[in-house]
């Protein structure tokens, strides 16, 4: 399998820390790789409450997560706080992406880095609809 071609954008406009807890690790001692999209999650749910939204009323519209890429760059460990920053880029009409770098807070080493791309709906049809302006231009401000 090629390996992703990530590129992370210049700056990181937000920033969360998150631990490492004991369910997050798997049998071969370091974090297992759905639970990293459990701590991308917890970083992306805080990313959008300091915009003043809910994942579920981001403007007016639910949103989801219609892809993930995620490459890991080292291990993360036990009790180990992650420092994740994360930043809107490439934009389209209903979505954009959320690029995300996970580094241990304490050393600086990058432990993972991607981006989930996220899609606005229509809450009743479920449909993808435009990203509303006023949500366009905050996300772009970040």
């Amino acid at each position: 399998m090629p390996r992703l071609q990530l590129q992370p954008p210049e700056r990181f406009g937000f920033e969360t820390a998150v631990q490492i807890y004991i369910s997050h690790v798997n049998q071969g001692g370091h974090l297992d790789n759905a639970q990293l999209i459990t701590l991308v999650s917890e970083a992306r749910l805080r990313f959008f409450r300091a915009l003043g939204w809910r994942e579920g009323d981001v403007g007016g519209c639910p949103i989801v997560v219609a892809e993930l890429q995620a490459q890991y760059q080292s291990e993360g460990f036990h009790g180990e706080t992650m420092r994740i920053r994360m930043q809107p880029v490439e934009f389209a009409r209903c979505g954009f992406a959320l690029a995300f770098q996970m580094s241990d807070e304490a050393s600086g080493r990058p432990v993972a880095r991607g981006q989930s791309g996220i899609v606005f709906i229509d809450r009743a049809t479920r449909k993808p609809v435009d990203i509303p302006p006023a949500v366009r231009a905050q996300l772009l401000a970040v």
